[in-house]
């Protein structure tokens, strides 16, 4: 995991309110508010929030989807000199694709403790055994990446206590 100060941190949190944006429009579709956009340069390449209930596929998750949207924008399967954001830490599903995609940096939100696979639970991006290893930089804009999920998980657990009652 990599610390930053100062102007980074600003410019960190100003990219993670972009990836933030797309986690809100999940939202709104019923789907688990998670976003994420790729930057290179000062531009976003790439963004998705999750699609996995609305396109009925379980690797619809927004991190998949910004590397497919990048992939597309660039016109190449690599995306060397970009920086992932997203707003959950990445599952193993999503930490494979980072690390074959060759993004250089991620950035993330709110730590996933049960399913994390990029230093909580498992650490796939920083895995000796692979051939790429992705700087890690996390807790940007952690308090509002966690609430949002939160709220979300505890609005379902709610509607489903009605729906049994």
């Amino acid at each position: 995991m990599t610390d930053i100060t100062g102007s980074t941190r600003e410019r960190h949190e100003y990219w993670m309110r972009q990836a933030y944006r797309e986690a809100e429009k999940a939202l709104e579709l019923g789907e688990t508010p998670v976003g994420a956009i790729i930057v290179q340069g000062e531009s976003i390449i790439g963004k998705a929030g999750n699609r996995v209930e609305t396109l009925r596929d379980p690797t619809a998750h927004a991190e998949i989807l910004s590397i497919g949207s990048a992939c597309e924008a660039t016109g190449y399967e690599r995306l060397p000199d970009t920086v992932m954001y997203v707003t959950l830490e990445p599952c193993v599903m999503c930490a494979g694709a980072i690390v074959l995609a060759r993004i250089p940096m991620l950035i993330y939100g709110a730590d996933d403790p049960k399913r994390g696979a990029c230093g909580s639970h498992f650490n796939v991006c920083q895995d000796d055994a692979l051939n790429h290893r992705v700087t890690v930089i996390k807790g940007i804009l952690q308090v509002e990446c966690g609430s949002i999920l939160r709220e979300f998980f505890q609005a379902a657990r709610t509607n489903k206590r009605s729906i049994l009652e």
